[in-house]
């Protein structure tokens, strides 16, 4: 599977092919997801919708590599992720997959900087590297003078902008978010959102960004909605 664009032939950073999830609850069994396909291409941003409980953040773990599929096939930059072992889907997980989360989760005790560089070290760049990558980072998102400050010092938009770099510390080909923007007020919201959207188009990331905000939604290029399990492609006009 393949995709033209600008003259380019360019092949998806993900795809999703058959995937299932189900659990047992005592007799009964809980269809999650079921029969879901998709692809994702460099420098798209997807949203991903549904109601709570739909399955969302089910998926997002899946294509995450931190939870398998009860049947279907991840891949990964053209790696079947099935065939990997757990060694092999760590070093994925840290090399080819970002992650942003609702709540930042930065590490308090370290400034801005060092919360983009620790992720560099554990992948094995040198810290000068590292340094420059996420100073680099934090400047092209508006905090460069506050790069020594510690996350209490940081407004909530400065932190999840930090979010963001560090999950993009390590130039993935897929980045994941689950509501990156659904804890801050809404004129932030829109501030940081739109400088995630450019970042990923700027560096060619494949992003699914999971939230309930269809504002947000509908300025994406493409939008999916978990219906009864599966994937639905829809558009924003005729969706919201």
């Amino acid at each position: 599977m393949e995709q033209t664009v600008a003259g380019r032939t360019l092949a998806p950073i993900l795809q999703l092919q058959g995937v299932t999830r189900s659990f047992r609850q005592g007799p009964r069994e809980i269809v999650v997801l079921q029969g879901v396909d998709v692809a994702l291409w460099p420098g798209q941003a997807v949203a991903l919708v549904g109601p709570s409980g739909a399955g969302k953040s089910t998926l997002l773990h899946i294509t995450g590599l931190l939870e398998s599929p009860t049947s279907g096939r991840v891949i990964v930059n053209g790696r079947d992720c099935a065939t990997l072992s757990e060694s092999e889907r760590t070093r994925l997980r840290r090399t080819e997959i970002g992650f942003v989360y609702q709540f930042h989760q930065l590490l308090p005790e370290f400034s801005a900087l060092e919360n983009v560089v620790i992720p560099q070290l554990i992948l094995g760049r040198r810290r000068k590297t590292a340094e420059a990558r996420a100073r680099a980072l934090l400047t092209n998102l508006g905090l460069g003078d506050r790069i020594e400050h510690r996350p209490a010092e940081l407004s909530g938009g400065e932190q999840q902008r930090t979010a963001i770099c560090r999950g993009l510390a390590n130039a993935p080909k897929l980045l994941l978010a689950d509501e990156p923007t659904g804890n801050l007020d809404p004129h932030t919201s829109a501030h940081v959102f739109r400088e995630l959207i450019e970042l990923i188009r700027r560096q060619g990331v494949a992003a699914l960004i999971a939230t309930h905000n269809m504002e947000l939604a509908r300025r994406m290029d493409r939008v999916l909605q978990v219906q009864d399990g599966r994937l639905v492609e829809i558009s924003a006009a005729s969706a919201f």
